[in-house]
């Protein structure tokens, strides 16, 4: 998926009325560090003007922080539209407070990835890095 010349692009948005951006922040300062160039789309967006943005600036990975409830709804949506939209190539990962369960039936309906509070930011860089040279 990774064209050879260019870095790895990733979006990170949040979407809804959450309005927690700590993890989205830390997240973002370590793909940075890695070399990875990250778009901040920003909070209190729709999941169409995520997809929408996604696919306009050509970014690899999808990053969605979700803390407030909100996430089957918009992860759902967000994964519905890339297919929809002609994003397929685009991997949708995220974040947040997210029940084991539902994490893996989110996964099911097409999130790639999907971490949990504590998670190394090691495990989140080294998976978009993994996940786009594939």
């Amino acid at each position: 998926m990774k064209r050879s010349n260019r870095k790895i692009r990733v979006l990170i948005a949040k979407c809804g009325r959450d309005g927690h951006s700590r993890g989205a922040t830390v997240v973002t300062a370590a793909l940075r560090d890695a070399g990875i160039e990250v778009i901040i789309l920003g909070m209190h967006r729709t999941p169409e003007e995520v997809v929408h943005a996604s696919i306009q600036e050509g970014v690899d990975i999808i990053g969605l922080s979700q803390m407030d409830g909100g996430h089957m709804a918009i992860f759902r949506n967000v994964a519905g539209l890339l297919r929809e939209r002609g994003g397929k190539d685009i991997l949708l990962m995220g974040g947040g407070v997210i029940p084991e369960d539902e994490m893996a039936e989110l996964k099911r309906e097409g999130v790639d990835e999907l971490f949990g509070p504590g998670t190394p930011l090691k495990e989140i860089v080294r998976y978009v890095k993994d996940s786009v040279r594939q």
